[in-house]
Order: structure tokens, then C-alpha cells, then sequence
């Protein structure tokens, strides 16, 4: 196999829940440009049509299925059905970023326990439970694929709250414990799944130009606080995450598990 072949994801199938998000999006593009038929899970419906109508003029192999990955039901049957459906998954993505309606009042001043835990539920817990129940099915079907979560810089190192200076940002409490239990579960399933072949990583990304999740834009102050803190002097971009899933999708990845791959312009590095 040559070295760029490594690259090649011809003849895999992929799941990408959270698929029409900022890097979602991203994700599902560099998949299935890499060759791969591309399926997403999302609930995003204001976005599918116009993203599903640019990759099929790109003629490439992608499906959308509708699903909610904080419904208890659609996960143990929905999901379930779907990874039957397909038999053979390669790659599992978990971009998806489940929420909410008050989760930005998560500061340690704001936040009360039934904030707290409504939000470790709906994220933390359903990400553990998508990603064991993909990985018990490749054991089953003698699949040794990859499994790839979505970290966060802060689910390694504190927040810095300096970034915050100038604006109406707050430091993220249930943020902090659901990213470093989902980085944590990447290590525990990687010693696990392992003697199967099966490999699981984390991508950590650090501050990504777009719009914030529930909120809109960004803030430009934060902007500016931000690049001055990172190495490389700005924010990363989506294609730049997406990128870098596609490396651990790979086989040009295939020694590889248990690591969080830190996509941050070198923020953790001070």
C-alpha cells in the first residue's frame, strides 16, 4: 500500500452523528471525498437540504438520517437499527453537541444541579453509550474500525479565564466535566477494544472561527483575547479539525489509540 493510499476511504462506510454542524459539516465533506460512503445523523434539518444538495452535485456517497442522540428510544432502536442496516462500520464520528436551553448559565455562579445534570446526560452520557454501542458491534461483526469523539482543550487543561475579559463570557463548569469524561472514556475504551483491533481516539479542538452554539457569532473581543493567547496568533478553522479526523479515520493511523489528537495552534503547550 502506498503511503497516500493510506488516506484512501473507498469501500468504508461512516457514521457521523452532529453532521450538519460547524465541524460536522467539515467531517462529513472529508470522508466522503476520501471515498467513503458518508452517513449522518443529525437533527439539523434547517441545514440538510442545501449541504445534501452541494455533496450530490460533487457525487458523493452521502445519506442523512434523522436522529436525536438525546432520545433514549431512537438510540437503543433507531441506532441500533441503523448499525444493523449497515452492517459493516468502519468509522464512528461523534461530532454531535447535545444541550440545553439554559446551558450557557453553566458558570460556577449560575449554574444549579439540575443544569448540571441534564447536560452531563445529554452529552457526556450519550456519547459513552453511542461509542460502546458501535464498538460492540464492529467486536460482533469482526470489524476492526475507528472510533473518533469530540474532545476539547478544556476537557484537558483548565479554562483560561482571561480570554473572557471585555465580554459577557463565562467559565463552563458542566463543559470542563463533560469533555475530560469523554477524553477519559477514550482511554479506558482504547485498553478495551483494543485486542479486537479496534481503534479510539479523541480530537481536541481548541478555539474554531464560526458561529458559537446557541448564540450566533462571536464575540470579537474573545477573538482578539484568544489569538493573542495561542501560538499560531488565531482561531483554527473546521476543515482543520475535519482534516485531522480523517487522519484517525485512516489507516494512516492504524498504530494509533487512546490519544487525544490536539488541534489548537498550540494552545495546551503553555
Amino acid at each position: 500500500m502506498s503511503y497516500l493510499e493510506r488516506f484512501n476511504l473507498k469501500g468504508k462506510t461512516a457514521f457521523v452523528v452532529g453532521g450538519l454542524g460547524l465541524l460536522g459539516m467539515e467531517v462529513s465533506k472529508a470522508l466522503a471525498f476520501a471515498g467513503a460512503k458518508v452517513i449522518i445523523l443529525d437533527l439539523d434539518l434547517k441545514e440538510k437540504d442545501v449541504f445534501l444538495n452541494e455533496i450530490l452535485e460533487l457525487k458523493l456517497d452521502v445519506i442523512f438520517q434523522a436522529f436525536d442522540c438525546t432520545d433514549e428510544k431512537q438510540i437503543e432502536f433507531l441506532f441500533t437499527e441503523m448499525l444493523h442496516k449497515y452492517h459493516m462500520v468502519d468509522v464512528f464520528v461523534n461530532c454531535s453537541y447535545p444541550r440545553t436551553s439554559n446551558w450557557s448559565q453553566a458558570s460556577f455562579v449560575d449554574i444549579d444541579y439540575k443544569n448540571l445534570r441534564e447536560n452531563v446526560d445529554m452529552h457526556m452520557n450519550t456519547y459513552a453509550w453511542l461509542a460502546k454501542l458501535v464498538a460492540d458491534h464492529m467486536v460482533e461483526n469482526n470489524n476492526n474500525g475507528s472510533i473518533i469523539q469530540f474532545g476539547s482543550t478544556y476537557g484537558i487543561v483548565g479554562q483560561d479565564l482571561t480570554v473572557y475579559e471585555g465580554t459577557d463570557m463565562k467559565e463552563n463548569m458542566a463543559y470542563a466535566l463533560i469533555k475530560g469524561g469523554i477524553t477519559n472514556l477514550t482511554r479506558l475504551m482504547a485498553s478495551y477494544y483494543g485486542r479486537w483491533g479496534i481503534r479510539v481516539n479523541t480530537i481536541c479542538p481548541g478555539g474554531i472561527s464560526g458561529h458559537v452554539a446557541g448564540k450566533g457569532d462571536q464575540d470579537p473581543i474573545f477573538l482578539e483575547n484568544y489569538s493573542k493567547k495561542t501560538p499560531l496568533k488565531r482561531l483554527g478553522r473546521a476543515d482543520e479539525v475535519a482534516s485531522a479526523t480523517l487522519f484517525l479515520a485512516s489507516d494512516g493511523a492504524s498504530y494509533i489509540s487512546g490519544t487525544n489528537l490536539m488541534v489548537d495552534g498550540g494552545w495546551t503547550i503553555i
